[in-house]
């Protein structure tokens, strides 16, 4: 059983470079991912690339599992797991604030959206998605 969560955890999980993402197939079977995440209020926030598989998974089972790891996803022994329940927004509102809160903590997100904004007058970029993330 996993102990309970206080409001810091939150910002445990958010003060993280990289946190591996786990989302279960239908099997139930964990598929993980290092992703960049951020607080945003009571919730932690994902972006991605839509459609994406973490998406597709997500449709089906909400439940999630974040664990602090590398950019290459590796978790460290003894690393703790925060489990929780995911939402998906792909309304431009819901995406836009979602970028928003990965860009006040990654220099390397607005950097990239900015280039997008240059860029996509040639050639339309992959719509994203935002996740959010409640703790449980």
């Amino acid at each position: 059983m996993a102990p309970p969560r206080t409001p810091g955890d939150l910002d445990v999980v958010a003060a993280h470079r990289y946190v591996s993402l786990t989302t279960f197939r239908r099997s139930g079977e964990p598929v993980s991912t290092p992703v960049w995440v951020a607080r945003d209020g009571d919730e932690l926030v994902v972006v991605t690339v839509d459609p994406s598989g973490k998406l597709k998974r997500l449709a089906h089972d909400p439940r999630v599992e974040l664990r602090p790891c590398d950019m290459r996803g590796r978790v460290p022994d003894g690393a703790p797991a925060y489990a929780g329940t995911a939402v998906v927004d792909r309304s431009p509102e819901g995406v836009a604030a979602v970028k928003r809160a990965i860009g006040r903590k990654y220099v390397m997100a607005r950097l990239g959206d900015a280039l997008a904004a240059v860029t996509d007058r040639v050639r339309r970029r992959t719509p994203r998605a935002g996740i959010r993330i409640t703790l449980d």
